[in-house]
């Protein structure tokens, strides 16, 4: 049973900002998530744990639940996480494990193979690792997605091709991080799932991203027009299902509570490849986890609501 939460009676901090490199989309997300929250008659009060004195209040302020929107490091990796299970304060979200797994795309690839959900074939480059980029190209081919491991929104993200274009992607990627995945770039529709709920999650309908880039990169996540949703995603009843169903699944494998949106390509020969799981998703105007919800009949208040209602049920 879903806790059922009075909001009147609930004061949520809301956490934006942070110190990532997703700080300005952070702080975008907390106005969506706060005008929402506001609709639906919480308390809320804004915090941002980039501020020493917002942290002491957040530890001190007698709050009912934490609603997160720190995206990337120290916000989506299980850091903050941590940090509010030892105050005792019941959050939004995937817990620490599961967050610091789905931010790291090494890992996560293992955990979606052991639940047989298709993901595209990669090598992985630590830190002290020589590049061979002519081993690259035999086994992935000569167009490639070099991916920072833990970055989230696009950042470190390069789609290349030829020798020169994969060794210099790489050496942009390692300026982010200490390791580095590189991924066969697989031709196709880019679909993201949202799913939603703790021990029975469901997924909400399938979004198919048009981006205007090559790619659905930074710009295109974030800048009003520069993609287009397609909700529900004109597909056929079958393959909603099956990616509907992965979507769950992955949620599932990454141990997910209260909300993911897992990312797909759906390519030429009808083959869907999981590409990541995000646990906070955006909430910004131009997000994809609210257009969803709209899809399914679920106001952004309402969603918000519900967040808390999983939240306050996983405590």
């Amino acid at each position: 049973m879903v806790a059922c939460v009075d909001p009147q009676h609930c004061h949520v901090a809301l956490l934006v900002g942070g110190i990532s490199g997703e700080r300005e989309v952070s702080l975008a997300s907390g106005e969506g998530a706060h005008q929402a929250l506001t609709e639906a008659g919480f308390q809320v009060t804004t915090l941002d744990p980039a501020d020493k004195d917002d942290l002491k209040t957040l530890i001190d302020g007698g709050f009912d639940v934490a609603f997160i929107c720190l995206h990337g490091k120290y916000g989506e990796d299980g850091t903050l996480q941590g940090m509010l299970e030892m105050i005792g304060l019941p959050y939004i979200g995937s817990g620490v494990w599961s967050s610091a797994l789905a931010m790291d795309k090494v890992k996560s690839k293992v955990f979606y193979q052991a639940a047989g959900i298709s993901t595209p074939p990669s090598i992985t480059l630590g830190v002290n690792d020589t590049v061979d980029v002519e081993e690259i190209v035999g086994s992935l081919g000569e167009r490639c997605v070099v991916k920072s491991a833990t970055e989230g929104s696009a950042l470190g993200v390069f789609i290349v091709e030829g020798h020169d274009a994969i060794q210099e992607a790489i050496e942009k990627a390692r300026e982010l991080d200490n390791e580095i995945l590189v991924e066969r770039y697989i031709k196709g529709k880019e679909l993201t799932v949202a799913v939603i709920g703790n021990d029975n999650p469901r997924a909400l309908p399938i979004i198919e991203i048009v981006p205007v880039n090559d790619f659905y990169d930074y710009e295109a996540k974030y800048k009003p027009g520069a993609s287009q949703h397609l909700c529900p995603a004109p597909l056929s009843e079958e393959t909603t299902r099956q990616i509907q169903n992965m979507a769950v699944q992955a949620h599932k494998a990454l141990e997910c509570a209260g909300v993911s949106r897992s990312d797909f390509i759906l390519d030429d020969e009808g083959d869907w490849w999981i590409l990541e799981t995000n646990t906070i998703p955006g909430m910004t105007g131009t997000s994809l986890l609210p257009d969803a919800a709209r899809a399914a009949g679920i106001s952004f208040p309402e969603l918000c609501t519900m967040l808390i209602e999983f939240a306050l049920e996983k405590k």
